[in-house]
């Protein structure tokens, strides 16, 4: 499976194709580096996303994960840069419980393209796996609301 690295601001990221679709974003730097076209074009889009000229990503996407999963990573895919939701609105979009939209998140094989920095907690900013877990979400939150005002919705 092609895989390509970069160093970023959260820390050095490896991104996986498989046919023809971005099926991973991993922290920390693959020992086989493998260009092709579309992931040179992710690790620019991630580039201009951290220099903070994007705030879309366009690539393909084939996160494995259950259907129930792929609901709630298509939803967190719908919440606008510098925005953020709670567990709870998007257990209200995708189904389930809040409980059930963190563990999907927690799953999350492609964080950042699919923002699920952007799911805060009713009472708090909730948890982060990837990087340095709450540290890495913060930065990435500070990132997007240094250009845009972060919108918390109840």
């Amino acid at each position: 499976m092609p895989l390509l690295s970069l160093h970023s601001p959260v820390g050095d990221l490896s991104i996986s194709e498989d046919e023809g679709a971005i099926v991973a974003l991993d922290w920390g730097w693959g020992s086989e580096q493998i260009e092709t076209d579309l992931l040179v074009r992710a690790r620019e889009q991630l580039h201009e996303y951290f220099d903070g000229k994007r705030r879309e990503f366009d690539l393909p996407l084939a996160p494995f994960g259950t259907p129930y999963r792929q609901r709630v990573w298509q939803a967190l895919c719908k919440i606008p840069y510098g925005a953020t939701r709670t567990y709870g609105e998007l257990a209200t979009i995708a189904g389930g419980s809040p409980r059930s939209v963190g563990t999907a998140n927690g799953s999350n094989p492609i964080p950042i393209i699919i923002p699920c920095h952007r799911v805060l907690a009713s009472n708090g900013i909730g948890g982060y796996s990837g990087g340095d877990g709450l540290d890495t979400k913060r930065a990435l939150l500070q990132l997007e609301t240094h250009y845009t005002p972060l919108t918390l919705t109840a």
